[in-house]
């Protein structure tokens, strides 16, 4: 294997909004926590010297510290503030592999030779970016990426921690496995009573792969020291930014966004001569009075001028939510990701209908507003119109609602081809011709045997269906769905025309009860499908409204 020097700098999420020229104009020596989903997790040496800490609540950070400076993360910001810092560290050792925001890897064999060792090389790296600002860089030295990564997070400031080789097993085994950040399986590993790297490493290769899978093998051999993967250095990114600025300001969207095509075509030709195109592009737009909003857009495709025009002109729009509130002095444009034009080359056959229906899509939401064409993405819910989310063509397909947590009560696939907004409504009845009625706890009043939708057949649309409602009665057991006098719709019609179909079989129900804590907003409801006779299937609810059908399965 060979030997890789990592530098890595503290806090870097915090120098990323305080360094100057790329955040928060703070006076030296403020305290500084950044914070993600409410807790910390970077914080300035003021901070942690009156007791903030990762990992904290913000209260409590705030509580130690009145005067935090508290502000939110951005990923997208901290690798960009980053990219200066390979810049400088690829002027010395050409082929840096970015392992996150503030930490970076090399081989260490060329500079070694070249500065006559392997902790001067170091030295002459940490130099190097002591000169940019970053005062506090830290090395390790080792046999493999991770080790090194280790030893780099245990030197002294601005020093290195060199790795004799063939010793990484020695150095990493009294570490804690939590190291191998991997949560679950370190999680699972203290419960078996494996708590550090060398007790982690001494188990046996081939029970580890069938326990833990092929993860589980990686962590394995990172925690003997034994790192396989090959070096992925970064090929150092062309000058594709470009950058309009305005003297005087302008005020009128449409000004700014036909000033810019010109820098918009710039740059896609610049691509296009590196036989590359852009998939994903930050827009920055500054104003005269400071103010600087940025936003990253996605492409289904790949963007052309046209599409860049576009986009400055939507994030300009004043129902965006990164539209500014004054004139604008600049605008640039940052490629954020970039692939081969041979990754995005037609087919053989060709791709004329993607093509066209991209262009058609961007032409109406360049003419309407970048609203006006939506793709339906599911996420996270219990009902099928919950779990829908309309994302704008061209955005990232990310649902509102993750689909990963629990959900109790959901409905089993496949997943209906059919929604109504706003349900239809419905009647179902059991072989008495009762309405059908569910209890808190789910149990039912009697099978259902016939229903009806309004709307489903001619003429059944306007009429009056029976509403079953949510009501407490005592010396039941709890509340159920009940029809009384006075509710909602009549008692049914138990002759045989009364245009019900029969039930061929049916399956629920899933009780919800949703937002119970907030009456406004709570839900209480049952779910069934139902098939008819004639082969149509719903997907039928009853709660405080009556029965209606929410979906429609093909």
């Amino acid at each position: 294997m060979a030997r890789a020097l990592v530098l890595w700098c503290p806090d870097w999420p915090v120098r990323a909004v305080t360094h100057t020229g790329l955040g928060l104009d703070l006076p030296a020596g403020a305290p500084v926590a950044v914070v993600e989903g409410g807790e910390v997790v970077a914080c300035s040496a003021r901070a942690r010297t009156d007791g903030v800490r990762r990992g904290q609540r913000m209260r409590d950070a705030q509580a130690r510290c009145p005067e935090l400076v508290v502000t939110e993360r951005d990923p997208g910001h901290e690798a960009r503030a980053y990219e200066p810092v390979l810049a400088l560290v690829e002027e010395v050792a050409p082929g840096v592999q970015p392992l996150r925001p503030g930490t970076c890897a090399i081989r260490v064999a060329g500079p070694a030779r070249y500065f006559g060792g392997e902790r001067h090389a170091a030295a002459v790296l940490a130099e190097r970016l002591v000169t940019y600002g970053v005062d506090d860089v830290r090395a390790g030295i080792a046999d493999s990426v991770f080790t090194a990564e280790q030893a780099a997070r245990r030197a002294l400031p601005q020093d290195s921690l060199v790795v004799p080789a063939g010793a990484s097993g020695a150095f990493l085994a009294d570490l804690p496995v939590a190291v191998l950040e991997r949560p679950d399986l370190a999680s699972l590993l203290q419960r078996l009573g494996l708590r550090t790297l060398g007790a982690f490493a001494g188990l046996d290769a081939a029970d580890v792969r069938d326990r833990f899978g092929s993860d589980g093998a990686l962590a394995h051999r990172l925690a003997r020291g034994v790192d396989d993967r090959p070096f992925a250095s970064r090929r150092p990114p062309s000058d594709f930014e470009r950058e309009v600025a305005f003297e005087p300001p302008l005020v009128d969207s449409e000004a700014v966004a036909f000033s810019v095509r010109r820098a918009a075509e710039e740059m896609v030709s610049a691509l296009a001569a590196h036989q590359t195109v852009c998939t994903s592009v930050w827009i920055e737009v500054r104003t005269d009075r400071g103010e600087v909003t940025e936003r990253q857009w996605l492409h289904p495709r790949w963007f052309d001028a046209g599409d860049l025009v576009d986009r400055v002109r939507w994030q300009l729009s004043a129902g965006s939510a990164s539209a500014v509130s004054g004139p604008v002095e600049a605008v640039r444009f940052v490629p954020a990701e970039c692939a081969s034009v041979t990754e995005h080359a037609d087919g053989l056959w060709g791709s004329g209908p993607d093509e066209r229906v991209h262009r058609a899509a961007s032409k109406v939401q360049s003419m309407l507003g970048r609203e006006a064409v939506v793709s339906v993405v599911l996420g996270g819910g219990r009902g099928p119109a919950d779990r829908q989310t309309a994302v704008p063509w061209g955005d990232p397909l990310e649902p509102a609602r993750s689909p990963s947590p629990p959900w109790p009560g959901s409905l089993p696939p496949p997943a209906p081809a059919r929604v109504y907004d706003p349900p239809r409504p419905a009647e179902v009845v059991g072989v008495d011709g009762r309405p059908v009625v569910v209890s808190e706890r789910g149990a039912l009043s009697g099978a259902p045997a016939r229903f009806a939708v309004g709307g489903s057949r001619p003429g059944e649309g306007s009429r009056s269906l029976a509403g079953s409602r949510f009501d407490q009665r005592d010396g039941a057991a709890g509340s159920r769905f009940d029809q009384r006098d006075g509710a909602a719709g009549s008692r049914l019609d138990q002759r045989s025309g009364d245009g019900l179909h029969p039930v061929q079989a049916w399956a629920g129900p899933w009780p919800v009860d949703e937002r119970w804590w907030d009456a406004a907003s709570a839900v209480r409801a049952a779910r069934f499908q139902v098939v008819g006779v004639d082969g149509t299937a719903w997907l039928l609810r009853v709660g405080d409204d009556g029965w209606c059908a929410e979906a429609q399965y093909d």
